[in-house]
C-alpha cells in the first residue's frame, strides 16, 4: 500500500495502482492534456472511499510508502484504463518541421499531382 497525497488529502492506495497513477499523471503533463482517474482506496478513518483524481498540469500529487497491513482495493479496471491511455499517448504522432529542400520527391512514391 501507498499513501497518496492529493489536495492535501492523504488514502491508501495499492501500490500498482499508486505508482501507475503517477506515472499516467506525468504522462497527461507532458502532452498538456488531462483526465480523471477514479480509484479506490482507505481514506485516514479506515473507511473504504472512491476518490477521483483530477491529472494535468498544476495538480501536485505525491506518491509514498506505507507501511500499512490492509487488503489492498481492488482497481484493476482503472488500473486497466490507465495503462491502455498510457499506451495511447506514448504513440501519439510527432510532427516536426523540416526544410522541403531536404527531400527528393521520390521520397514521397508516386502520389497524383493535385
Amino acid at each position: 500500500m501507498k499513501h497518496v497525497t492529493y489536495a492535501e488529502k492523504s488514502l491508501l492506495i495499492g501500490n500498482e495502482a499508486a505508482d501507475l497513477l503517477m506515472e499516467y499523471a506525468a504522462a497527461v503533463s507532458r502532452v498538456h492534456s488531462s483526465d480523471t482517474v477514479d480509484l479506490k482506496a482507505i481514506g485516514s478513518d479506515g473507511n473504504a472511499v472512491e476518490a477521483t483524481f483530477l491529472l494535468g498540469v498544476g495538480a501536485p500529487l505525491m506518491v509514498e510508502t506505507a507501511s500499512a497491513e490492509l487488503n489492498e482495493p481492488d482497481n484493476s479496471g482503472p488500473i486497466e484504463y490507465m495503462m491502455v491511455r498510457l499506451r495511447s499517448l506514448d504513440s501519439r504522432a510527432q510532427v516536426m518541421a523540416v526544410d522541403a529542400s531536404e527531400f527528393d520527391e521520390d521520397d514521397f512514391g508516386d502520389f497524383p499531382k493535385l
